[in-house]
């Protein structure tokens, strides 16, 4: 498939899930870099998000903000934090948009890395979901790489997350279902915050060539229609995610993006990494909030 600004997304590339959890491990691996999840040490609230020393914070003008890469769909950069948590932290109850450009920090939360920028590559507001808060900061999902699969082979992220400042959110709207996916049965499960099952469908997921990433949350971090790729009725459900094998699963330039999308054959392990839905699934999975979180297991 292709997005309607000429990115790339596959027929067969799309994504999603998530469960709800009481209790997130979040801890921190330094192995080329931080990574955040569930492999590492439990702990037992985001108050208890591993701290790091960092220096007295001093806000980035406009000017140096607007020199960071933005973190969007088809970036890069090495050094945000890669995500790897297997289902939705209680603490991601709530979308925030941006009313400024905003600096994304790494781990040691020093110097900025990145850039959210306020409008998408839509033209719509960026919606920011954070997964844990600790003092003016709050963990937050990015739509960005840390690594491409063809430099990593093994170990590059599906999702990747950054601290930025709390101060700079707006909060948008409540979060209270999340979506769960799982590739071994080959179904799309919607929860409630109580993580009660309000829906569930049967849908198809990558090959094993080309699989659906597993062991990871994103969001929905975008919706839009493509006549061009005959989505007419059923808009692409776009999530943060990428695959973690392959730089461009079904070739193009959308930064092997995963989503989730309406497709006449939808059973089976049949894609490229994308969750195909049939047409009741994309129905109520496209009544949810954009922001809202996706869990993939396996």
């Amino acid at each position: 498939m292709r997005l309607r600004t000429g990115i790339r997304i596959t027929a067969g590339a799309a994504v999603l899930a998530l469960g709800v959890a009481t209790i997130i491990a979040l801890a921190i691996a330094t192995s080329g870099g931080e990574t955040v999840g569930a492999d590492a040490p439990a702990v037992p609230t985001h108050s208890s998000v591993p701290t790091v020393s960092a220096a007295p914070y001093v806000a980035p003008t406009a000017v140096e903000v607007a020199e960071l890469p933005e973190a969007k769909y088809d970036a890069v950069i090495p050094d945000l934090i890669a995500y790897a948590v297997a289902s939705a932290p209680e603490e991601a109850a709530t979308a925030y948009t941006l009313a400024f450009d905003t600096a994304i920090y790494g781990a040691d939360r020093n110097e900025p890395v990145a850039r959210f920028d306020a409008i998408n590559f839509l033209g719509d507001k960026s919606v920011i979901v954070p997964v844990a808060f600790t003092g003016d900061w709050a963990l937050v999902l990015t739509p960005a790489r840390r690594a491409l699969p063809s430099a990593a082979p093994g170990n590059a992220p599906a999702q990747t997350a950054g601290w930025v400042r709390a101060d700079r959110l707006t909060k948008s709207h409540s979060l209270t279902q999340r979506i769960n996916v799982s590739v071994k049965d080959q179904t799309l499960t919607i929860v409630d915050a109580t993580g009660a099952v309000t829906a569930s469908f049967s849908v198809g997921v990558g090959t094993s060539s080309t699989p659906t990433p597993t062991g990871v949350t994103g969001y929905i971090q975008a919706r839009y229609l493509d006549p061009a790729q005959g989505q007419r009725t059923y808009p692409i459900q776009l999530s943060s995610l990428h695959s973690a094998t392959a730089d461009e699963p079904y070739g193009g330039d959308d930064g092997g993006l995963i989503g989730v999308h309406y497709y006449f054959s939808s059973n089976g392990a049949v894609s490229h990494g994308c969750i195909r839905l049939p047409t009741d699934a994309i129905t109520a999975v496209n009544q949810l909030p954009v922001g809202t979180l996706i869990s993939i297991t396996d």
